[in-house]
């Protein structure tokens, strides 16, 4: 137990260590907590969602809409989990931890949307088996509920089980770590293919009632999650002593060039499916479009959001430019905007409107819901910043038990 207690004690006084590049981003990064603080007061503790951009027709906002986009953030792990153990790619072996350490952080990230989404967190304790109702499995939410919190167990698992074995010089239970490796591949999938459930089994909602939604949200998952941790790699490979080969990034920018040309291909057919026949149904694609009866607010968003893509998509197209590592970051960046916008803002707000009823009612959120999501994913930056570097230090052997100094253990 005493190694365990060392284990943490170390990982996270070398996680918060770093030279002033490294503590005037986290700076940064806190500069966000203090009006994240004081919305995250007004919302949860003062006054309640009226503090908020929702009204009755619009329901699921900004809030959802970041909570949809993260799911996928997540499940992207298995992007280089996969081709690792399952292919044995070896250029990915210094990749594969900081992808766990971006899954956990994002599931964290999700659950805190959730949290500002449900308006009253104290009545959490409903959903609990036993004292309250969980409605499992009837209730897709609980579907939710069930594989989120899995996958964020799945990856603690395997990322410090394999860390703390590196940090006591211990070999792998090989038997035991793979199992939850291989669980772990497949539950990634099952995250946000539930979370597309979620959303595409209500027919009251024509633009995500359909059958593309579970694949288009693993094709722009697995093209935005790399795109993130590309950007991740050059920054560590920049900045610290760990060995991230040319040929785990190019890789990765394969995975996000064709998934993102699935994802196009996904996004287009749905398009023409829409506004061909131009039907009722149609509506809410054509106000997040092209905007109706003058309420426009979503079509620069929207648009925005398919330059980002196809753009980026078309420059990826070209070997020079994603070998290209001044460039690549840049584009990565770009994409991952434009899906989060797409898959976010364009796909949840859109979707609500016009209401069940047919009632138009723009969205627009508040200072107080801007500062809450900007605090929430600054405080999911800092959170994976300090679980990359204390994982890089169990990878570099600067994170090491004194009882294992000496010690050569192979590990995967």
């Amino acid at each position: 137990m005493k190694s365990k207690i060392d284990f943490v004690l170390d990982f996270f006084s070398y996680g918060l260590k770093g030279g002033a590049k490294y503590y005037t981003w986290l700076g940064i990064l806190a500069l966000f907590i203090l009006p994240w603080a004081y919305g995250s007061y007004q919302q949860l503790v003062a006054k309640g969602m009226i503090v908020a951009g929702y009204t009755d027709q619009i329901s699921w906002a900004i809030y959802e809409g970041n909570f949809v986009f993260l799911v996928g953030v997540a499940a992207a792990a298995v992007t280089v989990v996969f081709p690792y153990y399952v292919y044995h790619y070896k250029p990915l072996k210094n990749v594969v931890l900081i992808g766990e350490m971006l899954a956990i952080t994002a599931v964290i990230m999700v659950i805190l949307f959730i949290l500002f989404h449900m308006g009253r967190p104290d009545r959490l304790w409903h959903l609990i088996p036993i004292i309250g109702i969980f409605n499992w499995p009837n209730s897709m939410l609980t579907w939710d509920i069930l594989v989120l919190n899995g996958y964020l167990g799945l990856n603690i698992i395997c990322g410090f089980y394999s860390m703390y074995k590196r940090y006591t010089g211990q070999p792998l239970n090989e038997k035991f770590y793979m199992t939850f490796v291989y669980i772990s591949i497949v539950w990634a999938l099952s995250i946000h293919t539930v979370t597309a459930f979620l959303m595409n089994t209500m027919p009251t909602r024509p633009m995500w009632f359909h059958s593309l939604m579970p694949i288009k949200f693993i094709s722009t998952a697995f093209a935005g999650g790399p795109a993130l941790i590309i950007v991740a790699l050059l920054t560590v490979r920049k900045n610290t002593k760990l060995e991230i080969p040319d040929e785990a990034i190019n890789l990765l920018s394969q995975i996000v060039v064709w998934c993102l040309g699935i994802a196009l291909f996904l996004i287009l057919s749905e398009v023409v499916t829409e506004l061909y026949p131009s039907t009722e149904h149609s509506f809410q694609l054509k106000y997040a479009m092209f905007g109706m009866f003058g309420l426009t607010k979503m079509a620069p968003w929207m648009w925005a959001s398919y330059i980002m893509m196809i753009g980026s998509f078309i420059l990826l197209l070209i070997p020079s430019v994603r070998k290209n590592y001044t460039i690549l970051p840049i584009i990565c960046v770009t994409l991952f905007i434009g899906i989060w916008i797409d898959k976010g803002l364009a796909l949840v707000i859109p979707g609500m409107i016009p209401s069940p009823i047919g009632e138009f009612s723009e969205y627009t959120p508040t200072w107080i819901e801007i500062f809450i999501v900007a605090g929430n994913w600054a405080i999911g930056f800092m959170i994976f910043t300090i679980l990359a570097k204390g994982a890089i230090g169990v990878m570099l052997g600067d994170v090491l038990h004194p009882s294992a100094v000496g010690k050569k253990v192979a590990h995967h």
